[in-house]
């Protein structure tokens, strides 16, 4: 199927819009992606966001044909609209395992400047990314470890949120323990949460004890 940019906006705007179908367009003509990454600056929100999020969907599944988009994203990642910004998180983290340029480690900081707090979903897609990164960047695994149990001082807007934020955190975890050298510091981390009064991240810290705590 042959889609030009207008007829990618155009799929773009129904609600019942199929964003998975998009990109699997899209990697079949790699030509398509850099029309979804113009697409972001759409006044359209129905455009805008449909390409960003068809963009993070292409992220995990083609992160090749991202890549060459790093720079872009990094820029997004500082952006004033919330939604492009979570997107960008979640995408740098999908492309890191190609960063054979090493691009990322030069936004290392910035990338996590941001876990402590106050926005919640930022500090969630933030705490994602890091287990994916994590994975593709072994030797960052020590910093990494050092950015998420910052979250001791974090400050949302509830504490509510930092129950929840919490819970990622120790999923996060979970997902590169074994790369882990600081094991003892992580698991105090998370025997702190056994009494957590989010009955999710209570579970979470449960499991993850029974799992690693030996």
């Amino acid at each position: 199927m042959t889609m030009d940019k207008q007829d990618i906006f155009n799929s773009l705007i129904p609600k019942e819009r199929n964003l998975k179908q998009i990109a699997k367009i899209a990697t079949n003509s790699p030509e398509i992606i850099n029309d979804l990454i113009t697409g972001i600056t759409e006044n359209d929100t129905r455009i805008k966001y449909g390409c960003i999020n068809t963009l993070v969907i292409i992220s995990e599944k083609q992160p090749e044909l991202i890549y060459p988009y790093f720079d872009a994203f990094k820029e997004y990642m500082a952006s004033k609209n919330k939604f492009i910004k979570w997107a960008a998180i979640l995408i740098i983290a999908n492309i890191v395992k190609l960063d054979k340029e090493n691009k990322f480690d030069s936004i290392f900081k910035s990338y996590f400047s941001e876990i402590t707090g106050p926005i919640m979903i930022t500090a969630a897609n933030i705490t994602k990314g890091a287990a994916i990164i994590a994975k593709a960047k072994p030797y960052l695994t020590e910093r990494i470890t050092n950015e998420l149990l910052k979250v001791k001082n974090a400050k949302y807007q509830t504490d509510e949120c930092l129950n929840i934020i919490l819970g990622h955190m120790i999923s996060s975890f979970d997902k590169f323990f074994r790369q882990v050298k600081n094991r003892t510091e992580v698991i105090d981390f998370v025997k702190k949460q056994i009494n957590n009064p989010s009955k999710n991240t209570k579970n979470k810290a449960e499991k993850i004890i029974k799992k690693w705590g030996k």
